[in-house]
């Protein structure tokens, strides 16, 4: 017979390099709950409650707060999936960087050298500033000017490096459950299917900056390439609008 290790909360909290306050108030948000209990009825930390606060702090590092941290885990999003998508699109930028820098240094020595670049080079450089970028950006790209592109990289930039998490991993999982939701019959008065709702349009507030031409604009595009925007390339057209149809119909339930 094996016994399982537990932790209270003072050890767990020093452990971690954080304070018990932290600790409390997460398991008062729901975050991270001790699961355990004493036969005196104290209650411990299970070793699966600590592997759940390592993954809340490794989300943490990469600059999620902890609503989107809740979201994450309660979905069910796999925080090592959620690095190693982070990762490529950090290889992919620095591969484009990588290629501009070159171009750029190419220019640059032939002007040092009093000598014109040439159009070809200049070109080199234009491509390389303009390079497609994710399928879910050009999928935007053809639905939003070029005001509104501008518009939602600063407010990505305003975000700060949980961009990444928010746009590519946390709004499609966030639909995607939805669908699953949907298709398994849950009503759009069900308080999980609110739950979702609430959390979309707080990330669609958070990026367009409650423009809301902006943010119809985005949602137009889901509506007409779901596939690009979902990432999920099986997603049929006729489905979304299923599916934009009942989170409507949440949300005129959640605000009437």
């Amino acid at each position: 017979m094996t016994f399982e290790q537990t932790w209270k909360v003072g050890a767990l909290a020093e452990a971690a390099g954080l304070t018990v306050r932290t600790l409390h108030h997460w398991d008062q948000l729901g975050l991270l709950s001790p699961s355990r209990r004493t036969p005196a009825g104290h209650r411990e930390y299970s070793e699966a409650d600590v592997v759940r606060l390592y993954q809340v702090l490794a989300l943490r590092r990469l600059g999620l707060g902890l609503e989107s941290i809740t979201t994450c885990l309660d979905v069910g999003v796999d925080p090592v999936r959620l690095v190693r998508e982070h990762v490529a699109g950090v290889e992919r930028s620095i591969a484009e960087l990588t290629a501009l820098r070159s171009r750029l240094t190419h220019v640059h020595g032939e002007l040092l050298q009093q000598r014109s670049p040439g159009i070809d080079a200049l070109l080199d450089v234009l491509q390389s500033m303009n390079s497609a970028g994710p399928a879910d950006l050009e999928a935007l790209r053809r639905h939003l000017d070029d005001d509104q592109i501008a518009a939602l990289r600063e407010r990505a930039a305003s975000v700060g490096p949980a961009t990444h998490y928010l746009l590519e991993v946390e709004w499609p999982e966030l639909y995607r459950r939805a669908e699953a939701l949907r298709t398994a019959g849950a009503a759009p008065t069900a308080p999980e299917v609110r739950r979702l709702v609430k959390r979309m349009d707080e990330l669609s507030a958070l990026f367009s900056g409650g423009d809301t031409a902006l943010s119809g604009a985005v949602r137009a595009a889901w509506q007409a390439e779901p596939a690009a925007l979902s990432g999920h390339p099986e997603a049929p057209a006729d489905e979304w609008r299923d599916l934009s149809t009942y989170l409507d119909e949440a949300r005129r339930k959640d605000h009437s």
